[in-house]
């Protein structure tokens, strides 16, 4: 044979290229909330303003509280959801709901809050990752990740499906899509802005899209973007953000 080392070099490099596999997407989920904020998420009290409604965040080693409050024509309303039950306050008593409203009620704080903490909620046992591909937007490249649940443990949304955007180098989530079913449902892409860190954890504010014709998938959201076939639907914007450390025992008094 002439050129022996030419061959091998060939064969070589044909049989790197057969063996490589996508990047686990459970570590870029990992890499993007330690550039978030990590272990900084736990043992705090987060709290923040949206939409005229204040919210307090207590997670403690798994532990969670989700308060909303507000004022309107029915008085102080003050509603608690944490690992145990929902509650709805009025003028500090509490109220009895029905099973539909509880499940509304709590599902729409749980909504609020899980966008807010994201990546952070990533982390339930009931998430299932996949990895989708490499993807250029305004000429950074990321890592495309898809997103499922469980049943078990999913919620009531369950079948929802998101796909996540994490910067390559920068381990960020700067944009996200999503599929519901509720309210009769729809997909949503959102453009992260505004990022900031507050003691330790990082928050960013949204502009979300809305493809009103529904005439491309989730995962083409990106492409879209980027050719301006999108329609701006809203603003998701915290404000008056504050991460605090709160001891288990000042959690406990705040709870009550």
């Amino acid at each position: 044979m002439r050129y022996p080392f030419l061959f091998l070099f060939c064969v070589f490099a044909v049989l790197g290229f057969a063996c490589q596999s996508d990047p686990d997407p459970k570590e870029i989920i990992d890499q993007a909330i330690a550039a978030h904020g990590g272990e900084d998420y736990d043992g705090k009290h987060i709290s923040f303003s949206f939409r005229d409604r204040d919210y307090d965040v207590y997670l403690n080693n798994g532990q969670f509280t989700y308060e909303r409050s507000w004022e309107d024509s029915l008085g102080s309303i003050h509603d608690i959801l944490n690992n145990q039950s929902f509650t709805r306050k009025i003028d500090g008593n509490e109220v009895t709901l029905s099973s539909e409203d509880k499940q509304r009620y709590a599902n729409s704080l749980n909504s609020v809050v899980y966008f807010a903490l994201l990546p952070q909620p990533l982390t339930d046992p009931a998430v299932k990752a996949t990895y989708l591909e490499v993807d250029t937007i305004n000429s950074e490249q990321y890592h495309k990740v898809q997103v499922t649940f469980e049943q078990a443990g999913g919620g009531t949304d369950f079948d929802d499906v998101f796909v996540y955007w994490f910067h390559q180098d920068k381990h960020t989530m700067d944009y996200l899509a999503y599929e519901f079913h509720v309210n009769g449902g729809g997909t949503r892409f959102r453009e992260a802005y505004n990022a900031r860190e507050v003691n330790g954890v990082r928050f960013a504010d949204f502009v979300n899209y809305t493809d009103t014709l529904h005439q491309f998938s989730l995962e083409e959201y990106n492409t879209q973007f980027t050719n301006q076939q999108v329609q701006e639907l809203s603003r998701i914007d915290l404000e008056n953000v504050r991460v605090e450390v709160i001891e288990q025992s000042a959690i406990a008094a705040e709870r009550n």
